[in-house]
């Protein structure tokens, strides 16, 4: 989500220069060594006790995975202020043991640390194929987050009763800052997840997923238990404490549930309303809510939003636009409130379709904003839509690549979020069909629905069924700075035109008007000549719907 308003609209993404000389800190967190590729997470029991007095932690999470490669060490991650307590492999499936059982039928494990990776060794070489079963116990007091969500870590507020008021947001900083777990997009566990936090009574948990059940414990505690279905990512997994009302909907056999603090609950039911809208429109685009089992969540948080997949972090005070501001500059951007929609976009993708590493991430963000032009589109025509896509380019900076440093838990520039909105909105004018375009995304969201893709994934199923060959675009677009330059000029009545770009044999259509007539140029990286005269005095205008400049 990381997206942050300043006295001029700006982005602001935590992350790492190319010209940073990357550690062995960074590449045990971002790279896919033999320790990590050797197994494949297939669930986590997440069983945790959060005192927030202490601001501290306690618990375990249970590991079930499958074993892709023999091995006799794998790497989970936590991060390195936080205790490792006890490591077991169990004997038996993690399901039929207690909860809490202290006689485990297991086999205690050594373990080496190094920054924020726990090596895990086993006594006996682990068989490819195999199905094994770790349980991981530790504490400690995780980071608390100085700016939620844009660095990561622990939001402990109260809210306007004194009421503890409890959140969690680790994008970009790694889930391993509060739990143990492969901390890495390329792995999600492939049958869910199930969370269990237990909390001072009088408080509710929200996680993700369905609530499974509550229970009294001792010493004035109550556990709250949900579980996932589908695969999730890291980083979604999620907490949220606080003296919540639940306000519960459906709509066309999707449960839709709403955890508001107690006292915003009138002012959320009217608000709210404003999902139903938005789920037709996205589930007409791209394909069908992708976690119906695990239901649809607005959760208010103590910050500003996050999208915790089933359980989408709302924190926008119930407000229009982005906290009652327009970030496209035209007045578009108040007509819908920007947290909801931006985070539920990120449902299809994100969390549905998710980058291997994160510095692809603008496959999660750039497709999420352009989704916010979509429900636009949907709901106020296409004019409107237009008008606010356009708006956002005066947020690009331009200042690096969109895509980040791979291997290194290192994400691109910030404007991955509006130049990857506007680039997804310039190839919908390049294909130059409605029909064809909106196919393409749907085909896009359901194909790829729950999996793990990279850039090039993208890119070559566009051109697939584009049937266009839009690589040069992509590049350009991703892995340079500047944009597309339109230089033309008028030589003996001929309109002559070039692109100037940095990716060599770059191509792109582009739509002009000559005195108000409409027609379409196919300019290349070197001087071409229209078949079409011209005149001095003739007004030209190029097509606003194009990320480019012009001379």
């Amino acid at each position: 989500m990381k997206y942050l308003l300043l006295i001029v609209t700006a982005f602001f993404t935590v992350t790492q220069t190319s010209a940073q000389t990357y550690t062995r800190k960074d590449s045990l967190h971002g790279g896919l060594r033999f320790e990590r590729t050797c197994f494949d997470v297939l669930e986590y029991d997440l069983n945790i006790k959060i005192n927030p007095d202490e601001k501290y932690i306690s618990g375990s999470n249970w590991i079930t995975f499958k074993v892709v490669e023999n091995t006799k060490r794998i790497q989970v991650d936590l991060f390195e202020n936080m205790k490792v307590d006890s490591i077991f492999i169990l004997n038996k499936p993690i399901k039929y043991l207690a909860l809490d059982s202290i006689h485990l039928p297991a086999k205690k494990l050594n373990y080496q640390r190094e920054y924020n990776a726990v090596f895990v060794d086993f006594p006996e070489e682990l068989e490819k194929g195999s199905t094994e079963h770790l349980a991981f116990y530790y504490s400690g007091k995780p980071l608390e987050a100085k700016n939620a969500p844009w660095d990561g870590g622990f939001v402990w507020k109260k809210d306007k009763n004194g009421k503890p008021f409890i959140g969690v947001a680790v994008q970009g900083t790694g889930a391993s800052l509060w739990f143990p777990c492969k901390d890495s997009q390329s792995d999600e566990p492939d049958f869910g997840a199930s969370i269990k936090v237990a909390v001072p009574n009088g408080l509710m948990n929200v996680s993700n997923g369905r609530f499974i059940g509550s229970e009294k414990l001792e010493n004035n505690f109550t556990r709250w238990d949900w579980e996932v279905k589908n695969p999730i990512n890291n980083y979604t997994i999620t907490l949220n404490i606080g003296d919540y009302v639940h306000i519960h909907d459906n709509h066309k056999g999707l449960d839709l549930d709403y955890y508001v603090l107690s006292y915003n609950e009138e002012k959320a039911r009217k608000h709210f309303e404003e999902v139903k809208p938005m789920m037709d429109c996205f589930q007409s685009k791209f394909g069908d809510y992708p976690f119906k089992e695990d239901g649809y969540k607005l959760v208010e948080t103590p910050y500003l939003g996050m999208e915790h997949q089933s359980a989408v972090a709302y924190g926008n005070k119930y407000l229009k636009g982005y906290l009652g501001s327009d970030l496209s500059g035209t007045g578009v951007g108040l007509l819908f409130d920007f947290i909801t929609i931006h985070e539920s976009g990120h449902e299809w993708f994100g969390n549905s379709i998710t980058s291997k590493d994160i510095a692809d991430m603008w496959i999660h963000e750039g497709f999420t904003q352009y989704s916010e032009i979509v429900f636009i589109e949907c709901e106020f025509g296409y004019e409107k839509a237009m008008q606010y896509a356009n708006g956002l380019k005066r947020n690009v900076k331009n200042d690096k690549p969109i895509i980040g440093n791979y291997g290194v838990n290192s994400e691109g520039s910030g404007d991955m979020y509006p130049k990857g909105a506007l680039l997804l909105n310039t190839l919908r004018h390049i294909i130059n069909n409605d029909e064809k375009w909106w196919k393409l995304l749907l085909d896009y969201s359901t194909i790829f629905k729950h999996k793990i893709i990279d850039t090039e994934t993208v890119i070559a199923f566009f051109n697939k069924e584009s049937g266009m060959d839009l690589t040069s675009i992509f590049n350009q677009y991703l892995r340079h700075t500047s944009i597309p330059k339109l230089e033309y000029k008028i030589t003996k009545n001929r309109l002559e035109y070039k692109w100037k770009t940095d990716e060599t044999n770059f191509s792109m259509p582009i739509d002009i008007k000559i005195n108000g007539k409409s027609k379409r140029i196919y300019p290349v990286n070197a001087w071409v000549k229209s078949d079409f005269k011209v005149k001095a005095s003739d007004k030209i205008e190029v097509s606003p719907n194009f990320y480019i400049i012009k001379n």
